[in-house]
């Protein structure tokens, strides 16, 4: 692949954008100063997210959609006892998220699957945690991934992730623009938008705006 299509290419091209993403997350002494100058958001706010994996309980399922190149991995331990499934549109995307599987140790929980988050090809009620780390301003429809992953979303089970958001200043309206322009970020939505689609599909959400993100975390009703 060409450095030139992986510099203007979507998430398909395995975008450099996405490397430079997974080493500021891997990399915090560099990382945090540098995710700040660009977005006015502490990195700290995405770890606390993925930590959240690490203190589930034995038998518990995970879903991490979209799992880019697999940066919420950093919360899963390898003695827990629970299953992980990571899940892309893009192959790029979960082979990158296998190698770093395989860096951690943690393979022995983790199963990739290709999907659209459109349409989860999961049943309904069948994870406790479903994870979505700066990935909903990805999708072409957020609504519809909202109420996806909410529908797969066992009652009690949580949401949780983070995304760029539309309504957190017109100081980030450049980053959402080249982001779109590159084919790396669709409509988004605002924080708004985002509570009232999931208080729909039966998740009341909490949402912090923080910087161009809205961290997110809601149960689903019992």
């Amino acid at each position: 692949m060409s450095l030139l299509s992986r510099l203007r290419g979507g998430w398909g091209a395995d975008p450099l954008w996405g490397v430079v993403y997974d080493f500021l997350v891997e990399h915090p002494v560099v990382g945090r100063p540098v995710w700040f100058a660009g977005t006015h958001s502490d990195l700290r706010r995405l770890h606390a997210t993925a930590d959240e994996v690490g203190r589930l309980p034995d038998g518990s399922r995970v879903l991490d959609v979209p799992c880019g190149g697999g940066v919420a991995l950093r919360g899963l331990r390898p003695s827990q006892r629970i299953e992980y499934v990571a899940a892309d549109l893009a192959p790029e995307m979960l082979e990158r998220t296998r190698r770093a599987a395989l860096r951690r140790g943690v393979m022995h929980l983790v199963t990739t699957r290709q999907a659209d988050v459109g349409a989860l090809p999961f049943e309904d009620g069948s994870f406790d945690l479903v994870l979505s780390l700066t990935g909903l301003h990805c999708f072409p429809d957020p609504k519809r991934a909202v109420e996806e992953m909410a529908r797969v979303l066992r009652p009690g089970g949580r949401l949780v992730g983070s995304a760029l958001l539309n309504d957190t200043g017109l100081a980030f309206e450049p980053l959402r623009r080249g982001g779109r322009l590159g084919g790396l970020i669709g409509p988004c939505c605002t924080s708004t938008e985002l509570a009232s689609w999931s208080a729909a599909a039966g998740v009341p959400l909490e949402v912090e705006l923080a910087g161009a993100f809205g961290y997110f975390a809601g149960v689903k009703a019992g």
